[in-house]
């Protein structure tokens, strides 16, 4: 069982949601897909017991054999390619690794090399699971990385998949850094804010998720007396609020010190196990109905 927690953008509480409920259910997995910036592991300060290097492959030129053709320039639809003063150079910023100019290339003047990306880490904080990425600074893409995470998880499970409980901590925004997040997860855990701001992103992601033809519910986070306008957006578009979290002095005590609310007071752990059942009954009855 995937649920992906995400957030229109950065700071709205989805890593302080997944978080919680990953202790919550304390036998789970959880996946810090937000590899540009991951901030998981410092709440569950893990044990590390197993770090990776990811690379890419990226085209290498052999000079003396290139004939200038530009064929691989001409097939190459992110204008990775060039060539200059008789010289073919590859920008491997924002090259793709797809390896179409590698096959494409008549004389054989390009072969692959590795590029490292980051890295990705697996450690043990109790009985949760902690998957972590990382992307090195500069780069570009961090979906390699993301890819490694799920395929990861999905090779270490030793349970039937029914029975695991994974949280996914999704990038914020719409990218395609979530997409690839999102695409294989049962259920989709939306983070909004009472603002009019929050409104947008939440409709941002809320988009996303039914191009995917997700399901999904909201948690109000930074909840207060009075009007939420993320809450009459959930009401105007039929989406269901599974959970509403207080703006409380505590619980952002807690948060900012990197502490797991769930492990540190008892209402806290009352509130979040009540909202991973929520959760659970409906990625249940999602399954069920699409079954």
């Amino acid at each position: 069982m995937k649920i992906a927690v995400l957030s229109g953008k950065g700071g709205t509480g989805k890593t302080l949601v997944s978080v919680n409920l990953a202790a919550a259910a304390q036998r789970s997995t959880y996946i810090d897909c937000d590899v540009e910036e991951p901030n998981g592991h410092l709440f569950f300060k893990p044990e590390i017991l197993q770090e990776e290097e990811i690379t890419v492959k990226i085209p290498r030129v052999e000079d003396t054999l290139c004939q200038g053709c530009r064929k691989c320039v001409d097939f190459c639809q992110f204008n990775a390619l060039a060539y200059i003063k008789e010289k073919l150079l590859v920008f491997e910023d924002v090259c793709h690794s797809c390896g179409g100019c590698i096959l494409l290339c008549p004389e054989k003047a390009l072969t692959e090399q590795e590029k490292g990306i980051g890295k990705v880490q697996k450690g043990l904080s109790d009985q949760v699971r902690v998957y972590t990425g990382v992307l090195n600074i500069g780069e570009v893409s961090g979906v390699p990385i993301i890819k490694k995470l799920l395929n990861e998880n999905k090779s270490d499970k030793n349970e039937p998949e029914s029975d695991q409980l994974t949280f996914i901590d999704c990038p914020p925004g719409s990218a395609c850094s979530v997409m690839e997040s999102i695409k294989d997860a049962d259920y989709c855990l939306l983070v909004a804010e009472p603002t009019l701001f929050g409104v947008h992103n939440l409709n941002m992601v809320h988009e996303l998720v039914k191009i995917f033809n997700k399901p999904c519910g909201v948690v109000l986070n930074k909840s207060l007396e009075g009007e939420n306008p993320a809450e009459t957006f959930c009401l105007e578009k039929n989406i269901k609020i599974l959970s509403r979290l207080p703006f409380d002095h505590e619980l952002g005590r807690l948060n900012s010190n990197a502490e797991i609310a769930v492990r540190k007071s008892e209402p806290y752990k009352a509130l979040f196990s009540a909202l991973l059942e929520t959760v659970t009954k409906e990625v249940q009855h999602e399954t069920a109905a699409y079954s």
